[in-house]
């Protein structure tokens, strides 16, 4: 049977199961990553297995979310990522040198291989070949330790990209396009495979943009072909050794194929409060805006810089607009500077930050009240840019710089010609702010702070499930709903007790103590409930509150897995108008939970004995994770298979 690419490195990596649609299957994992935010999680996982080494070819820890210390814990953290990377064999990515994403993208990606992330815009490597897929901590430790990573068998769309895009016109306008026709869950247990003529006409970083954004659809992974784009960029790079090429077979089979005319597309911005909610600069051109923040793991490479640093040249940010810009590694930062875009840019009056995601989750540069704020990043989810009552569009880097200068939304294409930059024949390579693990018999003491503390653990499943509804909640509910990021949460990643404080803060902020006066209960959430980013905090702060189950329209696929991991029911409604039926406050009670799990029921009756009602439930599990939920969670589960 003829392959597509993405079939062709599942089937190269398939360690357990069958490459049949929906089925469960294991993959070996080649490389892993994992950032500060998920980081401590991820080790203290991996110190509990007992594996002193990492199995993988390469693992890294990049230090890029908390870099905003306001206060030791993020310090702390940081002292402890490295030692237990020196320990464990992973290299360490100092803070200062870059987002994990653009940084990975530059210096290790490579295509055929796998790449498992404890970050949902992992994909970003699929700009170069690579399968990279978005998981909890906890999966990417099994992972480190060379276990498999086990997920259901994705769907394969074909995006087939035709023609040649028109001038300003860029990825970022084409990424939109695609989550306008799929919407936030159009991607969901699926791959998003690139190809058609307009691949001639993105580059690698350009083609990491799409494979970025392609997880606002939820979907799994998106993939390009290895091909002479390819080739050029890891070889200005200093890597040609690491490029494979790697291409779909002529007549490759996919689920499902979505045609793009790329000449049709026009410069696109979405608009609050989610990335699928897009129109065209045109239909809203003429917006006042306040801020414009350019940068993100999304747009932040030197070709993106540089083609703002030409639009700004010469000329001023609009006084009554706060521009802050961030590159996106050390690389970028130092190429700006050697070839003077740098000071382009700070004459222009823009402000510029730290290479790392900053603004982006929330970490400072919080637009005003009410303000309208322009960015380059991959989300605009209410509040997550800190300010509740913000409203955030995102657009490209080329709408955002000539927008920052006239100070309201502005259609590039006024400017005339379009500015275009050609790819380095040689980028600027400095690796001395990774540092190298020791050698295995090299072992230094770790440094923990007095924020790492130790590791949740949950009690195997009861035999009866019963509780209240502690919260009722809508459609497309974040994992920054859940668990909210920014500068005051997120330094308290390692301290699981102190993070449940937060729980659904913005939504309820009574949850916390509620869910502690009721002694645990139920979520009922909505369509695509647990969305957006993959941290297993959005599962980990609800267990330590004991939340014994979370019941919802649909279930986003990484926090699914994260509910199971960590030892909570996923179950979704088999009738969504039920969903109206049950109030906050209801009693629900499922009988023989246990039992219906261990036997593989995937009908469950729920009683609300509140008023007399019942509801099914779907529990769609493989055998081997309603083993992890029988347990208690993947830690529980691995050490009763290493008894047994």
């Amino acid at each position: 049977m003829d392959l597509s690419v993405a079939a062709k490195i599942i089937e190269q990596h398939l360690v357990d199961g069958r490459m049949k649609t929906g089925e469960e299957i294991g993959i070996r994992i080649d490389q892993t990553l994992v950032q500060d935010a998920t980081g401590t999680m991820a080790f203290l996982q991996f110190e509990a297995m007992g594996i002193p080494r990492v199995k993988t070819e390469r693992s890294m820890v990049y230090v890029d979310h908390n870099t905003l210390q306001t206060g030791f814990e993020s310090a702390d953290d940081h002292k402890f990522l490295q030692d237990m990377a020196k320990n464990t064999g992973v290299y360490f990515s100092r803070p200062g040198n870059g987002i994990c994403h653009q940084v990975h993208l530059e210096r290790f990606g490579a295509p055929a291989k796998t790449l498992l992330g404890a970050d949902s815009h992992t994909p970003t490597s699929g700009g170069l070949g690579s399968l990279a897929i978005g998981a909890g901590g906890l999966d990417v430790a099994v992972a480190m330790g060379g276990g498999p990573f086990y997920l259901t068998m994705p769907r394969i769309i074909n995006i087939k990209l035709n023609g040649v895009p028109a001038p300003w016109i860029t990825a970022k306008d084409i990424i939109l396009e695609v989550l306008k026709r799929l919407s936030v869950k159009g991607g969901t247990k699926a791959i998003l495979e690139y190809s058609g003529e307009g691949l001639n006409y993105l580059s690698v970083p350009e083609r990491a943009t799409i494979t970025n954004m392609g997880a606002e659809t939820g979907a799994t992974s998106s993939v390009f072909p290895s091909d002479e784009v390819t080739r050029k960029f890891l070889e200005a790079q200093a890597r040609e050794g690491d490029w494979v090429a790697l291409s779909a077979d002529s007549d490759a089979e996919y689920d499902d194929v979505i045609e793009i005319e790329l000449s049709q597309i026009e410069p696109m911005v979405a608009c609050p409060h989610s990335p699928d909610n897009v129109e065209t600069v045109v239909e809203l051109a003429g917006m006042k805006v306040s801020q414009v923040m350019i940068g993100s793991c999304t747009n932040s490479s030197y070709m993106d810089l540089t083609k703002v640093a030409k639009i700004l040249k010469g000329k001023r940010v609009h006084p009554d607009v706060n521009l802050v810009l961030a590159c996106g590694s050390r690389q970028v930062l130092k190429m700006l500077a050697d070839d003077g875009s740098l000071a382009d840019i700070i004459e222009a009056g823009a402000r510029v930050l730290e290479t790392a995601c900053g603004p982006c989750i929330g970490m400072g540069q919080s637009p005003q009240s009410q303000g309208v704020s322009l960015r380059t990043s991959n989300r605009n989810f209410k509040g997550r840019s800190g300010t509740k009552d913000a409203e955030v569009y995102l657009v490209s880097p080329e709408t955002a710089a000539v927008s920052a200068v006239n100070g309201f939304l502005t259609d590039p294409r006024t400017l005339g010609d379009a500015v275009t930059v050609e790819q380095p024949e040689i980028f600027t390579v400095d690796d001395s702010m990774i540092i190298l693990p020791a050698c295995a018999s090299e072992q230094d003491e770790v440094r923990r702070g007095p924020n790492i503390k130790s590791l949740p653990q949950n009690e195997a499943l009861s035999a009866v499930l019963k509780g209240e509804v502690l919260i009722k909640v809508g459609d497309n509910i974040t994992t920054d709903h859940i668990m909210p990021a920014g500068a005051k949460i997120l330094p308290l990643r390692s301290n699981i007790p102190a993070m449940a404080e937060h729980v659904f803060e913005s939504i309820d902020p009574a949850f916390p103590a509620r869910a502690k006066e009721k002694a645990g209960g139920i979520i009922l959430g909505g369509e695509n409930y647990g969305q957006g980013s993959s941290r297993e905090h959005a599962a980990l702060a609800p267990m330590y509150l004991k939340v014994s189950a979370v019941i919802a329209k649909s279930i986003a696929r990484i926090h699914h897995d994260n509910l199971v991991n960590f030892g909570i029911v996923p179950l979704m409604l088999e009738n969504s108008d039920d969903y109206d039926g049950i109030n906050q406050g209801a009693e629900l009670v499922i009988e023989d939970i246990r039992g219906s799990v261990e036997n593989g029921s995937e009908t469950l009756v729920v009683k609300d004995v509140s008023n007399d009602k019942e509801y099914r439930v779907i529990l769609t599990l493989s055998s081997r994770q309603r083993g992890i939920l029988v347990a208690g969670g993947m830690l529980n589960w691995m050490k009763e298979q290493s008894i047994k």
